[in-house]
């Protein structure tokens, strides 16, 4: 028996950063992101013998152990481990052993919400696997949980919902951990515009998430008032956009962005850089209306608007920084799990 696990992985379009505690819990965050067609997966292979074997095929990393021992986090393969040891905790013991497999459609760290995206399959697997009730809220949850409070990985909660939930998502985070998902409702050709329009670039830069955002928490907790007031601006962002997307007013959106990248780099210092900042001045050279960093900054992707035909020029300035465009497409399905005899 196997059972099978993938998990969109995102892309954000507006707020990002106000869905970071303390931020969320004492002002509220509010996010625009989207579901794309790039996935984290899980497998389960149960075995006979009473082993558990952890396998991540895009790092090629692997670990075993005796079934239902807790597992050392001592930095390798720490997301499969942190999932395995709290499902043991409080599912456990395991009557079988089995193999996890994992992989993830996009470098770990790149801004597309990669490792809870993994998470979320991580957990998703689990949950086919041992017949668990849990709703979407109830599974984005628990991925945070072990992501953000077992293993202590800094970061937001918007990543986990995009992956359980799928889809174009305007999301309020509120204090006492409450979320809301809405969908953002747009008509099929406007969504194919916006797909079209928005070209997802990797600028190859190795980046560490977990220093920019330990800032912008500090920065919030020291009453940082420019950055406090640039994470205000960019909640407003994310009204705003989301009734240029409702309205069919694209002509707006790549200015939205950059109202967003100019407020997203005051949060804390090395969201961007140099390099970031050429990449961002050749692309609205070439054509582009606006654009922003994926994630937290510091490297990764970086998404641009290029409206009226301005896609391929702006592509191919973006050649030259040593980078690749990546294409994708939205993806309406969230989480989705099954099993194979």
């Amino acid at each position: 028996m196997v059972f099978r696990s993938k998990a969109p992985l995102r892309i954000g379009l507006a707020g990002g950063g106000t869905d970071v505690s303390p931020y969320s819990e004492i002002y509220g965050g509010a996010v625009i992101n989207a579901a794309i067609s790039h996935f984290a997966f899980a497998n389960i292979e149960l075995l006979q013998e009473k082993k558990v074997f952890l396998y991540s095929s895009d790092r090629n990393a692997g670990f075993q152990a005796p079934l239902n021992e807790i597992l050392p986090i001592n930095g390798s393969l720490d997301l499969l481990k942190g999932m395995y040891n709290r499902i043991l905790r409080e599912y456990g013991p395991f009557e079988q052993g089995f193999r996890l497999t994992t992989a993830v459609e996009a470098p770990l760290g790149s801004g597309l919400g990669t490792s809870s995206t993994l998470m979320v399959s991580l957990a998703g697997v689990f949950k086919q696997m041992l017949r668990l009730t849990m709703d979407n809220y109830q599974l984005a949850h628990f991925a945070f949980e072990v992501e953000r409070k077992d293993l202590s990985f800094t970061g937001g909660k918007q990543d986990q919902y995009a992956a359980a939930f799928g889809g174009l998502n305007y999301m309020e985070f509120l204090p006492g951990d409450r979320v809301i998902v809405e969908p953002v409702i747009i008509s099929p050709d406007h969504l194919k515009t916006l797909e079209n329009n928005l070209v997802l670039y990797y600028t190859s830069l190795n980046r560490e998430s977990s220093s920019i955002i330990n800032e912008q928490q500090q920065n919030v907790l020291n009453n940082n008032q420019s950055s406090i007031e640039a994470m205000h601006a960019l909640k407003e962002q994310s009204k705003i956009m989301h009734d240029a997307l409702v309205l069919g007013h694209f002509q707006d959106i790549g200015m939205i962005l950059d109202f967003g990248f100019a407020n997203k780099k005051r949060m804390a210092s090395h969201i961007s850089n140099p390099l970031m900042d050429n990449i961002y001045t050749a692309a609205r050279k070439a054509g582009s209306t606006g654009g922003k960093i994926s994630g937290a900054g510091g490297g990764g992707f970086m998404i641009f608007y290029c409206p009226e035909g301005t896609r391929d020029k702006v592509c191919d300035a973006l050649l030259k920084f040593g980078g690749y465009v990546k294409p994708f497409t939205f993806s309406n399905q969230g989480l989705t799990t099954w099993e194979e005899k």
